[in-house]
């Protein structure tokens, strides 16, 4: 699976061992191939360009916040979607330019509203009732709704962000009203968003769901008289996490969600806006791998556990959704299949779960275990639970490894805290 290459039975990533950036960083380590991350970039804004000239691809700062990664995606041409104020820090920090951020923040605190207002970047607002509290710090320059447009879709049901019982987005019913209220108060510019569902390898959801959003775009461009500077459809693209799932063709994605796109911008109503995307996982998640180390092997009445040092406090996505990972036994890696395992970490929780039921090639003591698809929503969702510090990421391209976050320490736990004096006596 990509970005692995297999060369005289040894992996490679960038071209070095899998093996060997384990050795020389130590485990646990996520190691991310830049020239993935590069091509994956490129061959998204290939898909949608080539259907639609008025493009602009927006990089998830929340899949995967590391400063190298923004540099890399920033070079690419890519502008950020931030979450919160401290993605736009960030993303100030890697360079991106103010009229290329989104801030998309969720149930805002007012200091957050201001800041928002203050960064320059394009606001995004999730709910109709944020507005009034935005609007006490400042007009945007262009403002933007989060709409919910009534249907959603994801690989697992947490990752489904549209339709009913979802916290995300203004309703249908209320779109108007929220477009209708910015307008009285003086909002110039307009955008228009969704965000509906998270890894879909369904090409003609997207495209569905694009229409539903315009539809909503075009009504309200009709009522209020208004026309939109960009209509954002999201990310959700999926990659495939099982050697049987069928990689998504991001280029027939573009070619019918450009098509649709033209198809409403000819009709004069809404204006000429851009076609908008905000991917994380499609760019990032095949970029990295996860290297751990087998430490000991516990074998019950019904399983064989495998106890790594990688648990849900490094990797938490199997743990939160079920979800899968493939494995591969770095420094056997052509070996097949022989043995039932259950792959576990050091957490003291039964939850601890990397694969369960696993059939995999016979695993010994101090085996590399490398965890396929770890680049999005990997160490940005890792945690120090069970006071354990957490992972090293290293660089690799071209035979080259850099260290891009070091391991922390014991002194990473302790770091801001403060014992009162009266506790020391």
């Amino acid at each position: 699976m990509p970005p692995l290459q297999l060369k005289n039975d040894h992996l490679l990533l960038g071209g070095i061992d899998v093996s060997e950036i384990a050795g020389i960083y130590g485990t646990p380590t996520y190691a991310i191939d830049e020239q993935r991350i590069r091509h994956n970039c490129r061959r998204l804004k290939a898909a949608f360009e080539k259907n639609y000239k008025k493009f602009k691809l927006n990089y998830a700062v929340k899949s995967n916040n590391n400063l190298a990664v923004l540099n890399i995606v920033r070079q690419e041409g890519a502008g950020a979607d931030c979450s919160c104020l401290e993605e736009l820090t960030l993303a100030s920090l890697a360079r991106f330019d103010n009229d290329k951020l989104l801030y998309s923040g969720n149930n805002n605190s007012d200091f957050e509203l201001s800041q928002g207002i203050q960064s320059g970047a394009a606001i995004n607002l999730d709910d109709v009732a944020i507005l009034p509290r935005l609007l006490k710090f400042g007009v945007p320059d262009i403002l933007s709704f989060r709409v919910n447009p009534g249907i959603g879709q994801g690989q697992y049901p947490g990752l489904v962000f549209g339709g009913q019982d979802t916290k995300f987005g203004v309703e249908e019913s209320h779109v108007l009203d929220a477009y209708s209220l910015a307008k009285q108060r003086g909002v110039k510019r307009f955008g228009m968003h969704m965000m509906t569902g998270s890894n879909v390898l369904n090409i003609e959801y997207f495209v569905s769901v694009t229409r539903k959003l315009f539809e909503i775009v075009e009504s309200v461009s009709k009522k209020l008289g208004i026309t939109f500077e960009f209509v954002d459809i999201g990310g959700g693209f999926g990659v495939p996490y099982k050697p049987d799932e069928t990689a998504l063709e991001i280029e027939k994605v573009g070619s019918q969600v450009g098509q649709t796109f033209r198809e409403y911008v000819e009709r004069k109503i809404i204006g000429e806006p851009y076609l908008m995307i905000e991917p994380g996982r499609f760019i990032v998640c095949d970029s990295a791998v996860l290297l751990g180390r087998v430490h000991h092997i516990k074998h019950t009445a019904s399983k064989t556990f495998v106890g790594t040092d990688i648990g849900m406090n490094t990797l938490l996505r199997p743990a939160l959704y079920g979800a899968y990972h493939h494995i591969y036994i770095g420094n056997r890696p052509t070996s097949k299949p022989e043995s039932t395992y259950t792959i576990t970490g050091q957490v003291c929780e039964n939850t601890d779960v990397l694969a369960k039921d696993r059939q995999l090639p016979q695993i010994e003591i101090g085996d590399v275990i490398v965890v396929m698809n770890a680049g999005a929503y990997g160490y940005s969702m890792s945690s120090q639970y069970n006071s354990r510090p957490r992972a090293a990421e290293v660089l690799v391209q071209d035979g080259k490894m850099e260290t891009i976050r070091e391991r922390e320490t014991v002194n990473d736990l302790i770091f801001r805290q403060q014992i009162p004096t009266r506790l020391l006596k």
